[in-house]
């Protein structure tokens, strides 16, 4: 019985991740952005200014890939580059959170309300039962990019 249990889970799991790729390129191209450049603005949302080093290892993005993402969000006026003084060589990544926030926001309202109402929904037991759940798989998905990574 458990096993059955566990099987329904395994295939909930894939349909959820299967179906946040197709919302997020819903998303992304509504945006005029790719599904995956969207999500790279909520990294960039998220930690705020970095260098292209770091977004490039914080995305998992070869520095050339991190380059063109760059220029298509530059030319999108959704960020800029900046050159500390006395190294031209780095380059600091800052992003546009008011631009970037008036273009995702009304793309995204109404489903961060409707998840708010799900969670809602919820006992403060089983909110503790998916945080348990989101955290431990956050672990095993850390660790298994950590695995892929290796050299």
């Amino acid at each position: 019985m458990k096993a059955d249990k566990v099987v329904r889970l395994r295939k909930l799991s894939q349909q959820h991740a299967y179906t946040s790729i197709q919302m997020h390129e819903a998303v992304g191209r509504k945006a005029g952005l790719s599904g995956t450049d969207h999500k790279y603005l909520g990294f960039l949302l998220q930690k705020g200014p970095m260098t292209a080093g770091e977004l490039a290892r914080l995305t998992g993005l070869t520095t050339g890939a991190v380059t063109g993402l760059v220029d298509r969000f530059e030319k999108k006026k959704l960020l800029k580059r900046q050159y500390p003084e006395g190294d031209r060589r780095k380059v600091i990544i800052v992003p546009d959170t008011q631009k970037i926030a008036a273009l995702l926001q009304p793309l995204y309202q109404d489903f961060q309300d409707d998840t708010d109402r799900l969670f809602d929904s919820f006992s403060i037991a089983e909110l503790k039962t998916m945080e348990q759940y989101f955290s431990k798989a956050l672990e095993i998905m850390h660790h298994k990019i950590a695995q892929l990574n290796q050299k």
